[in-house]
Parts: C-alpha cells; structure tokens; sequence
C-alpha cells in the first residue's frame, strides 16, 4: 500500500517536472518562433525593398536606354541635317534648293514622306516645289486642299510657328487635327519657310508609321532645316538680284563704251576736219598777208615817193597788224601740224639753265623797264632735258611772256627745276595778278582769254597756252597751273626721261 502511494507520489512528482520543463520547453519554441516571424517579417520587408529597388532598376534601365535610343537618333538626325545644309548651300539656284532633299536624308531623319510648297505671289497661291513618298494624284490633291484652305496654311507662315503631331490639337475643326487627314499621315512636323525677302512657304515631313512616335527633337530638326531651307533661298535670291544688276551695270557699260567710241571717233573726226581747215585757211591767209606787209614795206622805204605823216601812221599800223597776224597764223599753223602729228621733234640733251638764259636775254629790256627780278634755281640733279631745242625754247618764251604781261613792276619772275620720279618738272612763278579758279580748266584752250583788266588793255589771240600744251604733250609730257588771285600764278610742265 505505501509501495504504490509513495509510486503515485513519484509519478506524479515526474509527471510535473515533465509538465514543467515540457513547458519550458515549449515556451523556447514559441520564442523561438516569434523570433523566427520577426525574422520572417524583416526578410520580408527586404524582399519587399529590393522587389522595388529592382522595379526602380529596371525603370531607370528602360529610362535609359530610351534616352540613349532618342540621343542616338538626335546625333543620326544631326549628321544627315549636316550634310543635307552642305548640299542646299552648293547651289544657288533657287528652283534646286529643294531638289537637294533626297530621300535617304528624309529617312534618317526618321521619315518617308515630305513635300515643299512656296507661295506665288502673282498667281496667288502655293506651288508645290519638292515631294517625297508620294504619288502623282496624291500631289495633285495634297495641292488643290492646300490651295482651297491657303488663308490658315497662309496664317501659318505669318505666325512664324511650327506646328507637329507631337502636340494634340485643340478641336477636331482646327488645322493641326486637318493635317495627318490631308498628307495621308500618321505623324507629322510643318514648318514654316522664312526667307527675308520674297515669297515665303512651308515644309512638310511625315511617315504614316503608326508605331512610330515623334519627339521634341524631331521637331525641332525639321525646323533647323525649315530655317536653312529660308536662308538658301534668300541667298539664292540676293545672288540673282546681284547678278541681275551686274548683267545690267555691264550692258550700260558696254553701250556707254559704245556711245563714248563713237563720240571719240567724231571728236578726232572734227578734229582733224578743224585742223585741215585751220591749215588750209591759215596757208591761205599768209599769201595775202605777205603782200601787204610787202607794200606797206615798199610804201614806208619811201621809194615810191614821199609819203604824209597821218598816211605813213596808217601804214605802220597796216605793218604792225600784219606782224600780228602773220604770227597768230603761224600759231594757228604750228598747233595744227603737231595735233595732226606732222611735226616732228629734233629731241638732244639741253641745259635748262642755257635755254633759260637765252630767254632772259632775249626778254632783258622788259624784264628792265619793269624791273622785274628774274630768279634762275637749278639744282644738280636737274639740269638737263631732252627735248627739240627750238619748240622747248618756244614754251619758256611764251610762259615767260606770259608771267612778264600780268607781273606789276618790281614783282618776281621764278623758273625752277626738280628732278621727278618719271623725268624733270620745271616751274615759271610769278608774283602777278594771279587767275580765277574759274578760269583754270580752260587756260590751255585755244582762243581762251582770262577776262581781267590787264587782258582788256593789251591785244593777244589766246593760242600761246595752247601751242605751249601741244608741244609740252607732243614730247611726252604734261602741264598744268596753279593760281590765286592776288598772290601769282606756277606754270609747270614735265618733261619724261628718255627710255
């Protein structure tokens, strides 16, 4: 009986301590468990972040890879738009300009279909200029719709806009939503052509690729080239305006030429008619002339007898006159026969100052009763010319002459010399009346008289600056004058070194 109670007290002694560490047991489990949920959870919760990291990997992949697609495709765009201007700007004719988009640049720029329109201000309408991807009767029609809504196409131009697909139109009645209907077109860019001057018009690209899905660079290369498009055609139009008025400048130049040939053929005609009849009529003058200064010689010898004082002033007069104009004759005669090339000229070596000294000498009592200073200045290196002795020592005395006529007394006479860069330059100064600025264009022309009070006094023809000139120009050289009134007037000629 104890046996079995003190058993039963085991047992159950067992039994608890069974129950016990069973619990025990089971409570580590449970927390083993809760801290394997929490666990679970955090993995979970991992999971979960990288589920989102690798969606956000994944989109940024995609993001990417687009970027790169649309930047490759702008770099392709870019390279065709390059090579497309260099062809455009190779001519500049503007009826090719368009002709140089061809269809493998519309392509990649990512298109198949494009026409051109430019408005004819005279007809009034567009007149399609380029096309690309499409047939006969569709141009034909695409034409006809954009000539019959040609105000909207029209207030397209002046808005200066482009106008694409990639932006949805307002309502289905405006032209952005008309367009794809219009070209036959899922996707499209149109785009104003803007030249300065001139017609303006419009480009238009667009592929009916449904899939195909235009972006903003697309845009804005069609625009790019719709902008070159303008400038070619403004250049194209400046280079013909330019060489239309060239063509024009040279046809007037050329009948200006003309006209001025054949007014030089008939001045050198009436020239040489003037000279002829200058000779012919002074040769007949001196046969005359030449009797009557004989006479009136005869008649004053007294041979013929005795002749009354007032009869014998008369007749000086008659001999005085004939000298007067047996020398205007023989002027007259000299510069028709060097104008006509007839007189030929005996060119040496002469000494400026010897030929200067012999006019001094021959024009001393003058120079004396007006007393005149006549100055020589002849440097070393410009002592000499070659020129025809008689003919040069006719210019000193005329222009010589000349300075003592319109020198007051106790004035200055100066001839001068200095060695030019193409021969010898030599000077007459004079400290005289000087002459009008008016009067120096027609100083050297024949019968030409200055009109100032010392001309009206003392007689002459007008025909020594002349025969100076003629003879100056007949060696080779020139001559011209300067003057002011009051302060004296320089004569200058040069003489060209002989080659």
């Amino acid at each position: 009986m104890f046996d079995l109670g003190f058993l039963m007290i085991l047992f159950l002694i067992a039994s608890f301590i069974t129950i016990i560490i069973l619990s025990l047991v089971i409570t580590g489990k449970l927390d083993k468990i809760s801290e394997l949920k929490g666990e679970v959870t955090k993995l979970k919760g991992s999971l979960e972040e990288m589920d989102e990291q690798a969606k956000l990997i994944v989109r940024t992949d995609m993001e990417l890879n687009r970027a790169q697609e649309e930047l490759d495709k702008k770099i392709t765009g870019l390279y065709s738009l390059q090579r497309l201007s260099r062809a455009i700007s190779t001519t500049l004719e503007e009826n090719q300009i368009f002709q140089m988009i061809e269809s493998h640049y519309l392509e990649e720029l990512g298109f198949e279909k494009a026409c051109a329109f430019l408005w004819d201000s005279d007809k009034k309408q567009f007149d399609l200029n380029m096309h690309l991807g499409y047939t006969r009767e569709e141009n034909e029609t695409i034409t006809l719709v954009v000539n019959s809504q040609k105000d909207r196409f029209m207030d397209l131009i002046k808005s200066e806009k482009t106008l694409s697909s990639i932006s949805r139109a307002q309502n289905a009645d405006s032209l952005e939503a008309q367009i794809p209907g219009i070209f036959k077109v899922a996707s499209f860019v149109l785009s104003p052509v803007l030249p300065k001057e001139g017609d303006k018009g419009l480009l238009f690209v667009g592929t009916d690729e449904s899939e195909i899905v235009l972006s903003e660079g697309d845009e804005e290369l069609i625009t790019i080239l719709a902008n070159q498009l303008g400038q070619a055609l403004e250049n194209a139009r400046l280079f013909d305006k330019t060489w239309r008025s060239q063509q024009g400048l040279e046809q007037k130049v050329e009948e200006r030429t003309r006209a001025l040939s054949q007014a030089l053929s008939d001045l050198e005609a009436v020239s040489r008619r003037k000279t002829d009849f200058i000779s012919s009529v002074s040769h007949e003058l001196r046969t005359p002339l030449t009797s009557i200064k004989g006479y009136a010689a005869i008649l004053l010898t007294g041979k013929i007898g005795e002749l009354p004082k007032d009869i014998r002033d008369r007749l000086d007069k008659i001999n005085r006159h004939s000298d007067e104009l047996v020398h205007m004759v023989n002027d007259l005669l000299d510069i028709a026969r060097i104008e006509s090339g007839k007189v030929s000229m005996k060119k040496e070596q002469l000494s400026i100052k010897e030929v200067a000294d012999k006019i001094a000498d021959l024009l001393g009592v003058q120079l004396k009763e007006k007393h005149i200073a006549f100055n020589v200045e002849i440097p070393d290196n410009a002592t000499s010319i070659t020129a025809d002795r008689s003919q040069i020592e006719r210019v000193f005395i005329n222009l010589v002459g000349n300075a003592l006529k319109f020198t007051p007394e106790k004035g200055k006479i100066t001839i001068a010399s200095r060695k030019t860069d193409t021969g010898v330059e030599i000077d007459i100064s004079d400290t005289g009346c000087g002459i009008p600025d008016i009067a120096l264009h027609a100083i050297f022309e024949e019968f030409y008289r200055v009109d100032n009070a010392i001309n009206q006094e003392v007689k002459g023809t007008g025909l020594g600056l002349a025969l100076v000139k003629q003879i100056v120009e007949a060696h080779g050289g020139k001559i011209w004058v300067k003057s002011k009134i009051g302060s004296g007037s320089t004569f200058s000629f040069e003489i060209p070194k002989e080659t």
